[in-house]
């Protein structure tokens, strides 16, 4: 930092000796203002700030008309973060040749550029006594106050040497921005302003600093297109892929339908059948005797099992056992005895599994377990006595007059139940045998074992 004063000897407006000998250096100090006292513009107080000064005939500077007359009355004070940045710092601008002048009595230093345009100066009033003018080319200091330079030192704050230096290649944010001529309000607006962050703007998309694409040769568009297309392995695991995800949906429909379908549709098939042959019977359009295959000629009631079962001629899968009827041995070689014969097999076959699986349940069958053959004459009653578990779809001796493994020991009315198993397969038969225990007629009523 520079000393406040320059040796003794050297010429200058802080020469020793300028204002020691009648006391002026501490008098100017005085009557300095405070900085924070921002009156309105065109009032300031402080010879400091807002000197002006005219020049009288000989092109002397001579001390304003308010030096003259003392010093004015301050203004109430009240903060003014831009009025303080104008009067303190001044306005910044491009460095020019330093310029000398004086207020009140001190010499400063201007090392900015020029000066906003001056306000009229005031007529000229009387110089106080003892103050001491300085002769000065310099145009007058107009309302941006003084603007010190590095060596100026009078009374200044620890950041006006950063103040009044330029900053590289830029300025300050405050000397970017164009100086407020308004009053308290447009200055408030502005000091509020110059705390915002300001948002550096981006650059566009596909804007002309974007370097334009290097355009490929042909054999390079050639490999690119290569790359891009799958590779023949890829291709064939989406094959796969969708191959067997086809399979799984096409196997899931088949069980649903086999599962579900397939019954619902049987009930309705087999429910109308037995609401037809009762209809017949009611009309007496049907009698005992040779039936045609499918025609519907019997119910069935297994009370235990809650079946309830129209019973066909045949055991055709299409026209009978798939619409969930039961169907009757009466063909060819297995043609076996009807319900109403003196004796004989009554042998029958049903699926166990799907389309209405009427003999879903057969295997819970015990020995003495009813089994109930309606007809348009009579019911008849038999009781369940043995079951076969399991045996060859071949072995086609259960369906005899006098099955072997039935228990039977001579001709009866016999009853025999055939269904495949296990269940959902067809690999063997099972076979339930029963024997007749009553015959009654329709006229007489429903039997025990239906009435219970």
């Amino acid at each position: 930092m520079t000393s406040p004063r320059p040796p003794a000897g050297q010429d200058g407006p802080y020469a020793q000796g300028a204002y020691e000998p009648d006391g002026m250096f501490e008098a100017a100090v005085e009557k300095l203002a405070d900085p924070l006292n921002d009156p309105l513009p065109g009032q300031h107080t402080s010879p400091w700030f807002r000197a002006e000064s005219a020049q009288g005939d000989d092109g002397t500077r001579q001390a304003p008309q308010a030096a003259a007359e003392g010093p004015a009355e301050p203004a109430a004070e009240w903060y003014d973060p831009e009025g303080y940045q104008r009067d303190w710092y001044g306005h910044q601008g491009p460095e020019t040749a330093p310029t000398a002048g004086t207020v009140q009595g001190v010499a400063v230093i201007s090392g900015q550029g020029a000066p906003p345009p001056a306000r009229p100066a005031p007529d000229p009033a009387p110089v106080q006594a003892g103050t001491d003018v300085l002769p000065d080319p310099a145009p007058p200091v107009t309302d941006a106050g003084p603007v010190l330079s590095d060596e100026t030192v009078a009374l200044r704050t620890a950041d006006t040497r950063s103040a009044s230096q330029p900053t590289g290649s830029g300025t300050s944010e405050s000397a970017s921005e164009p100086p407020s001529t308004g009053g308290r309000a447009e200055r408030r607006r502005a000091a509020k302003g110059r705390g915002r962050r300001r948002s550096e703007p981006r650059p566009a998309t596909g804007s002309a600093t974007t370097e334009p694409a290097v355009p490929m040769s042909r054999l390079e568009a050639r490999r690119a297109a290569r790359a891009a297309k799958d590779s023949p392995a890829v291709v064939a695991s989406r094959v796969v892929g969708e191959v067997f995800i086809t399979f799984g949906v096409l196997m899931l429909l088949f069980v649903t339908y086999q599962l579900w379908w397939t019954n619902v549709r049987a009930d309705q098939i087999a429910g109308r059948e037995t609401s037809k042959i009762q209809d017949d019977w009611a009309h007496g359009e049907r009698s005992p005797g040779a039936f045609e295959p499918g025609q519907g000629f019997a119910i069935m009631h297994i009370p235990k099992l809650d079946v309830v079962a129209p019973i066909a001629e045949g055991i055709s899968k299409e026209k009978v056992l798939d619409r969930g009827m039961i169907g009757h041995y009466g063909e060819g070689k297995l043609k076996t005895a009807m319900p109403s014969d003196e004796q004989g097999n009554f042998a029958v076959a049903g699926h166990r599994n799907t389309h209405g699986e009427p003999f879903r349940y057969v295997n819970k069958l015990k020995p003495g377990d009813p089994i109930v053959v309606e007809t348009q004459d009579a019911y008849y009653t038999y009781e369940m006595t043995s079951i076969l578990p399991q045996t060859s779809p071949s072995n086609v001796a259960v369906i005899d007059e006098v099955p072997p493994g039935s228990g039977f020991t001579g001709p009866g009315r016999y009853i025999t139940l055939t269904t495949c198993t296990p269940e959902f397969t067809s690999t063997y038969r099972m076979i339930v045998w029963g024997k007749m225990v009553d015959e009654r007629p329709r006229s007489k009523g429903k039997p025990d074992a239906l009435v219970g």
